[in-house]
């Protein structure tokens, strides 16, 4: 069925996250695929930082602390590590998961949407934007 899942992760939202793994290794095990996650960091955080500490020295630590927090995710996960990697991407969330998609040869992406209104068609802007311009199939998770 599916060989590749991409699932974008939110460090920062621990219970989206967390659905939209279950869903991923469930399906994951179904197709015994691989899991590859992406984690983005809005290239405006580091932007923001950058008149304090200096782009490199903010994007340095921002991508180390997510690395710290994607293992301890991927420690979490019941399914076997070696079928799961991840990717750590400063950007335009959309357009880095959309590019990762394409990169990897993702058969799928999952992803957790939050804050629906009806400006984003009752998803998450970023869930949105993915429907509206990936070439793969996307599955959202509430």
């Amino acid at each position: 069925m599916y060989k590749t899942i991409l699932l974008p992760i939110d460090i920062t939202e621990k219970t989206l996250t967390n659905k939209a793994i279950t869903h991923t290794i469930n399906l994951a095990k179904l197709s015994n695929s691989k899991i590859h996650l992406i984690y983005v960091l809005p290239i405006s955080l580091a932007i923001t930082n950058t008149y304090t500490f200096g782009y490199s020295e903010i994007k340095d630590f921002t991508t180390k602390e997510a690395k710290k927090n994607i293992k301890k995710i991927i420690e979490s996960i019941n399914f076997p590590h070696n079928n799961i990697s991840y990717t750590i991407s400063f950007g335009i969330p959309r357009d880095e998961i959309i590019n990762t998609a394409k990169n990897i040869n993702a058969d799928i992406i999952i992803i957790g949407s939050r804050h629906p209104n009806i400006t984003t068609h009752l998803l998450g802007s970023t869930a949105a934007s993915i429907v509206r311009y990936a070439k793969t199939s996307v599955l959202i998770i509430r």
